[in-house]
């Protein structure tokens, strides 16, 4: 008989949700559409269009993340809005 170890899913937090939902689209939308013959093809177009995107962008959406998580510190990992 074997037996299973029973192991937590580890508490999961919208509030630090991946980045997909920002980058993915923003990479995604660009190439909608396109045929791709290599993949060194496609890795030149998703490093233009990630090239393409201004740094200031980047810098919001990393600041955005430290307020979420500094949020979620002072709560104690209770749920805010």
């Amino acid at each position: 008989k074997k037996a299973f170890i029973v192991i937590d899913h580890p508490p999961y937090s919208p509030d630090f949700a991946p980045c997909d939902f920002w980058l993915f689209p923003k990479l995604k939308l660009p190439m909608k559409g396109n045929r791709f013959d290599t993949i060194p093809a496609i890795q030149k177009t998703s490093t233009a269009i990630l090239k393409a995107i201004p740094a200031d962008e980047y810098k919001k959406y990393f600041e955005k993340f430290l307020e979420r998580f500094q949020r979620s510190m002072d709560s104690e990992g209770d749920y805010f809005e």
